[in-house]
């Protein structure tokens, strides 16, 4: 499984990821001194509480201890107020720089020109690789600074007491500090780069279960996805089984060297002639400061843990960086959020398409010519194949054999940044995300200024509706568009795939969810917005609003049965007759009955 997502090198992962600290610097360095202070403080404790006792079995006057009882009440009072200081600032930064970041992954996602990331990998990115750069900070670059600070604090301590003994303490945490973290890196390297993928891919099964139950259940490929899922859960399983046995066999390690660096210590100090009191300051100072170097191994597994999580934030925020590089810093007027798609022939050879072996192909050797500028509908039965159609073209779907091309070349050879400005449109259920009219509308062009959203949002008939509401173009439509009809809902995805401007516009049920009379004027004021020289090919149930197409494809089973102008099909008999009547009369009834 790949770990570098968009080819972006793990070494610029974390320096681009850090650029958007420096607004915060301040306040990070403060948690890190406050951290610093938090560990000193609990090695003075340890230190101050040791000479205490071991001075207090001597039975000594009493203002002889006057000052170190007070010392320890002190030390362990303001480590509880720097650690909590520490965590205020600390966290008060990273929140407010989690902000940034997740707006601008979002932004990135929402402004992307290729296909969007799968709605569960895409939540994984927002969610938990956003997550690895707050570790990165709370958990690897304050705690592990703040070691390292102690830790020299701690031998420069000890040197004052015995030299011999500093040197082994200093041996002791280099291992601790630097050692040991390398061996945890290289222990969990190779697991850990798997773990942030894996979650996103996991989370993508979740997502295709829960909502696509229904179409994998149609397709009878409920077993496959569930297997499917249920291997990468397993393997995920066994990468933190993996990750936890090294982490617990460090942590051992750990340990042991601890009380070994102890017994060095001390053994140091008795060659030395230290007084006994201050050998006894020394081991349990020698046992604090390890500890406080064995917290960079945590931070060392952290961060082979957020590497691939990082990776993938970073591959965001450079593509943000780009666009924004990309944007000219003063457009003329004119030609501001312009779009400039050329005329693009489309042709279908030979397309078969079949979603598993063994069953009839939802596309059966299909040929259609879509010429620049031609507005062709694509109509016929449920399960015809016209939704499987319009996956093709816009590369949703491979044919299992056979050629689309577009231009006289082949499909498949166009970048994903590439083929949504030549075909692209509305397909079925198209996604709403949890988030403002604007930003939804964006998703189409991330440069439209306000004329062009009310100019595509007019076409589809919601320019009303987001004017009479009191937030207007920031109106948050809920999640999935939970906050809006099923119309409303469609209006927008359908304003959202007119604003993309492609030279070919793809519409499939552009109109669905809305009553006659409003499918009517929407379809009609939609193709009145298609510019001259943009090819149109729409797919509908309905066969009102279709008499001033170029060209009606009437499709069943895969193939093509009928074709012709409107005129033409409904004076043939034909499936394409008796359905214009039927929905004739349905329509007739249905005004009739509408007050």
């Amino acid at each position: 499984m790949s770990t570098a997502p968009t080819g972006l090198p793990r070494a610029s992962a974390e320096r681009t990821v850090l650029r958007l600290a420096r607004p915060y610097l301040g306040r990070l360095v403060g948690a890190g001194l406050l951290a610093a202070a938090t560990e000193f403080a609990g090695l003075a404790l340890m230190a101050t509480a040791t000479w205490l006792l071991m001075s207090a079995a001597g039975r000594p006057p009493l203002d002889r201890l006057t000052v170190a009882i007070v010392a320890v009440r002190a030390l362990a009072i303001s480590r509880g107020v720097f650690r909590y200081t520490e965590r205020l600032a600390g966290h008060d930064a990273v929140l407010r720089m989690i902000t940034d970041v997740r707006a601008r992954v979002f932004a990135t996602l929402a402004g992307r020109r290729a296909a969007p990331p799968r709605t569960g990998d895409a939540l994984s990115r927002l969610v938990s690789d956003v997550e690895a750069v707050q570790d990165l900070l709370l958990r690897v670059l304050v705690p592990g600074s703040a070691a390292a600070l102690v830790s020299v604090v701690a031998v420069g301590g000890a040197a004052l007491i015995s030299l011999p003994a500093a040197g082994a303490l200093a041996v002791g945490l280099l291992v601790a500090g630097v050692g040991l973290p390398l061996l945890a890196t290289v222990l969990t390297r190779r697991a850990a780069a798997e773990l942030a993928p894996l979650r996103g891919a996991l989370a993508a099964d979740a997502i295709d279960l829960t909502h696509g139950a229904a179409d994998l259940a149609a397709f009878g490929a409920t077993g496959s996805a569930l297997d499917a899922a249920s291997r990468r859960a397993r393997r995920l399983a066994r990468l933190e089984r993996r990750l936890a046995a090294a982490g617990f066999a460090v942590d051992a390690v750990g340990t042991l060297l601890a009380g070994l660096t102890t017994g060095a210590v001390v053994l140091a100090a008795l060659a030395a002639d230290v007084p006994g009191v201050l050998v006894g300051v020394l081991a349990v100072g020698t046992l604090a400061a390890v500890e406080v170097a064995l917290a960079l191994v945590g931070a060392a597994r952290q961060w082979t843990q957020l590497r691939a999580g990082l990776a993938r934030v970073a591959a965001l925020l450079d593509d943000t960086t780009a666009a924004t590089a990309a944007v000219p810093s003063g457009p003329e007027p004119a030609a501001a959020g312009a779009v400039v798609s050329e005329p693009r022939d489309v042709r279908l050879d030979g397309v078969t398409v079949r979603y598993r072996a063994g069953a009839a192909p939802a596309l059966d050797h299909l040929d259609l010519d879509l010429p620049a500028g031609r507005r062709v509908a694509v109509v016929g039965p449920s399960g015809a194949g016209k939704s499987t159609l319009a996956a093709v073209l816009t590369g949703a779907v491979r044919p299992s054999t056979g050629r689309v091309s577009v231009d006289g070349r082949d499909l498949t050879t166009y970048a994903e940044d590439e083929l949504p400005r030549a075909v692209g449109g509305l397909l079925a259920e198209a996604y709403v995300f949890h988030a403002t009219v604007r930003e939804n509308l964006l998703l189409g062009r991330p440069d439209a200024g306000e004329d062009e959203l009310a100019r595509a949002s007019a076409a589809a008939g919601l320019l009303e509706w987001v004017r009479a509401q009191p937030a207007g173009w920031d109106t948050v439509v809920g999640e999935e568009g939970g906050q809006l009809s099923g119309g409303q809902r469609q209006r927008l995805a359908l304003a959202r795939a007119l604003l993309g401007a492609p030279a070919v516009l793809v519409l499939d049920e552009p109109t669905e969810g809305l009553d006659p009379a409003a499918a009517d004027a929407v379809l009609a004021s939609t193709l009145a917005a298609t510019p001259p020289g943009r090819s149109v090919l729409l797919i509908s149930h309905r066969l009102s609003g279709l008499a001033g197409l170029d060209e009606i494809v009437v499709l069943d089973a895969g193939r093509v049965v009928q074709r012709g102008r409107h005129d033409e099909l409904v004076a043939a008999p034909g499936w394409y007759r008796d359905q214009w009547l039927l929905q004739e009369a349905a329509e007739r009834g249905y005004l009739a009955l509408t007050p």
